[in-house]
């Protein structure tokens, strides 16, 4: 068909001509490169810039490399600059405190070489780390620091994480510390949770790292950790919840203290069992899992239940408060200690204290109901000591009533009042008796006047003349006096001196008969002078301390005994018999018990002054007794601190400080055999002179009276008493009413 071939040939024609077209004309691509080449051929300066173009962009790399490394290199002088100051502020972080040793308790030790209390500065008690058992060494890296022994003080995974999750929380409760950090933060830092607290706590930590060992890094974090109940360190830790030194630990109860210092009252065993029993077997199962324990030891751990042994018995530390503070004094006088030496040195002092004594005296003060009752603004105060004689050494000690504190007022030892009464055998009769008195000798008894000083008896009468003896069991004043100046006022001022009571000029007068001192004395003053009466005449100074050593037992000082003979043997037993009848039958009674007892009591009367006037002689200011048995010498005072119109004694005597002899020396004596006071060998031949001179005296009376003689004899009682009488009146001397 025509049209049909005609249409097939015109398409023919067109691929032809297509083909011969695409033939004729180059690709795009050769047409570009053939453009180039004509222009490199034909056309310079467009060469020239393709080239200045390429020139540019290699400037620009260039610049660009250049301006890295520039950055680079400032940031890597700036790094090196921060870690520059950073070791610089590193090293001037002072951690000198950790160079001292940490301050160690020292032990005050009994008579019979037991503790009996503590001394420290300090809550923490240290221990050496191979004191330490592994075991709980392990448990406390384990939960608190396992890559303690590998990281240099800080352990920068743990703190990442921990960071990770305080941005997540958005708080700072996580911590992260390395046991170093946690040393650094209890030595050196406030608790807060802050940043910057953060960074120190880092910086000291590695300084620590830098200066100590782990193993001594280690151990200054076990002393110093706190574990709860008011315990710090393992030591402490180990007596609070074990009853044992840390030493002698169990795997399951170090595994209980390692769980405490993450959260000591949470998962405190007193307070919380359950939560304890939780954290400790978690602290086990890490123990194993870091090989630290067997499979087959933490299955025999977490099977064991927790158990307590709390140490129920008072801790030594503040037990015998009075006893302790006069040991601290008695360190410093007599041996130079100073009182951080004794308080930090971890001294061993071993002492005269006795238990049974000490807690006698004790017992008897809890009792409120042996003391007068005294204003609710004000308490009936009172202070105690008691010595043996035969020794010096302070048995027991009381400084006050109620409440003590540390380093308080001490009435035993500290207190100066005026003695009344009680001094009278120190001052008159132990002088009188040296001079060649004896006890049936007279002594004035009536109106008195000596130049001004009118002693009064306590009952207001005058009896003429008494014996030596009834003067000292009822304690006249008026007869003292009369019998001092009769001896000479030097004669009993230095017996007093000789007793180891200081004496001022303003004493010198014949007030001091009946204890009217200028500055007073103290119990323990009067213990020391009346044992001396006690042991036949010899006086040891009143002591604390027996020795002290280091706690390795190497000896420091040791007390030296230097007795004093302060009169003869016979005066000080003829005087102790005076003083007994004085007990049995005289102002003493309410001292006296199944037992010999020797003593005498004093009062001191209120000022003369318009305070109170009113009062009259129905108050009194102080109340004493001292005395002592064959074996112990004790002085009690009684009395209120400030005297005033609505403060003053109203009781009869000294016969409440007589009741606490007796009640505390029953106690302190019980089961001890009663012995009688023992006898020297001077008094026995003085005896027995006496007694052949009262023969013979008798003989020869009865012989002048056989003879028919009736010697015209004066009544001696008489005579003698009515020319004293006339031959003393009206001489001078101080007066103060100081009378029993």
């Amino acid at each position: 068909m025509p049209g049909g071939v005609g249409m097939f040939e015109d398409n023919q024609t067109d691929r032809t001509k297509t083909t011969n077209t695409k033939e004729r004309q180059p690709a795009a691509g050769a047409n570009a490169r053939i453009g180039a080449d004509k222009s490199k051929q034909n056309t310079p300066m467009q060469g020239d810039a393709v080239a200045h173009q390429k020139a540019a962009g290699w400037k620009t790399r260039l610049r660009d490399r250049r301006t890295w490394l520039w950055l680079g290199g400032a940031l890597l002088a700036s790094g090196m600059a921060v870690l520059a100051a950073a070791a610089l502020w590193i090293r001037s972080l002072d951690v000198s405190k950790l160079e001292h040793p940490l301050p160690e308790p020292t032990l005050i030790l009994d008579s019979s070489g037991q503790p009996a209390s503590q001394l420290s500065s300090s809550r923490i008690i240290p221990v050496e780390l191979e004191d330490v058992p592994l075991d709980l060494r392990n448990a406390v890296i384990a939960v608190e620091d396992r890559r303690f022994y590998e990281h240099s003080g800080i352990d920068l995974w743990a703190i990442g994480r921990a960071l990770l999750r305080d941005l997540q929380s958005g708080s700072l409760k996580e911590g992260g510390s390395t046991l170093t950090q946690q040393l650094a933060k209890n030595l050196f830092l406030q608790t807060d949770k802050t940043f910057s607290r953060k960074i120190k706590e880092a910086g000291y930590a590695i300084k620590i790292n830098l200066i100590y060992s782990k193993d001594e890094i280690l151990e200054l974090y076990l002393n110093s950790i706190y574990f709860g109940e008011g315990r710090w360190g393992v030591e402490g830790a180990a007596q609070q919840y074990f009853a044992k030194p840390a030493a002698q630990l169990t795997l399951e109860e170090s595994a209980l203290l390692a769980a405490l210092p993450k959260a000591p009252t949470t998962y405190s065993p007193a307070k919380n069992r359950e939560k304890a029993l939780e954290r400790r077997n978690l602290v086990l199962s890490l123990m194993r899992e870091q090989q630290f324990i067997s499979d087959a030891a933490y299955q025999q751990a977490v099977a064991k239940p927790i158990v307590l042994k709390q140490n129920n018995e008072e801790s030594l530390k503040g037990k015998y408060p009075s006893y302790v503070d006069y040991v601290i004094e008695e360190a410093a006088a007599l041996y130079g200690f100073t009182e951080e030496q004794v308080l930090t040195s971890g001294l061993r002092i071993y002492t005269n204290l006795d238990p049974k004594v000490q807690k006698a005296m004790e017992d008897v003060y809890a009792n409120d109901g042996m003391f007068p009752e005294g204003t609710p603004d004000q308490l009936l105060q009172s202070g105690a000591v008691i010595i043996d004689h035969r020794t010096g050494g302070i048995r027991a000690m009381i400084g006050a009533r109620g409440k003590q504190v540390y380093r308080g007022f001490n009435r035993a030892t500290q207190l100066r009042r005026q003695p009344g009464s009680s001094f009278k055998p120190l001052a008159v009769y132990a002088p009188a008796l040296e001079r060649g008195y004896t006890p049936s000798s007279w002594l004035y008894d009536g109106e008195l006047d000596i130049a001004g000083y009118r002693p009064r008896d306590w009952d207001g009468q005058t009896r003429g003349q008494v014996t030596l003896q009834e003067a000292v069991v009822r304690s006249w004043n008026i007869p003292a006096v009369w019998l001092l100046n009769e001896i000479g006022l030097d004669t009993g001022f230095e017996f007093v001196r000789k007793a180891g009571i200081p004496l001022t000029p303003a004493d010198r007068s014949l007030s001091l008969a009946l204890g009217g001192l200028s500055e007073g004395v103290s119990p323990l003053q009067m213990a020391q002078a009346y044992g001396a009466i006690a042991n036949l005449a010899v006086m040891h100074q009143a002591h604390a301390i027996v020795k002290v050593t280091t706690k390795d037992g190497i000896p420091l000082v040791e007390a030296q005994a230097k007795p004093t003979g302060v009169t003869r043997p016979a005066v000080a037993y003829e005087l102790t018999l005076l003083l007994q009848e004085a007990v049995k039958s005289g102002t003493g009674q309410a001292a006296a018990m199944g037992r010999p007892v020797a003593g005498k009591t004093g009062t001191t009367q209120l000022p003369a002054t318009q305070e109170f006037a009113a009062i009259g002689p129905n108050g009194a200011k102080d109340a004493w007794f001292v005395g002592f048995t064959p074996e112990l010498t004790a002085a009690i005072w009684l009395g209120y601190d400030q005297t005033d119109k609505n403060h003053y004694l109203t009781t009869s005597g000294g016969a409440v400080p007589a009741a606490l002899f007796r009640e505390v020396m029953n106690r302190a004596l019980s089961g001890t055999p009663a012995a009688p006071f023992p006898v020297p060998d001077e008094y026995r031949k003085l005896e027995q002179a006496r007694a052949l001179e009262a023969w013979q005296q008798q003989r020869q009376y009865e012989d002048d009276t056989a003879s028919g003689d009736d010697p015209a004899r004066e009544d001696e009682r008489g005579k003698r008493g009515s020319d004293e009488k006339h031959e003393h009146r009206g001489w001078w001397e101080r007066g103060r009413k100081e009378d029993d």
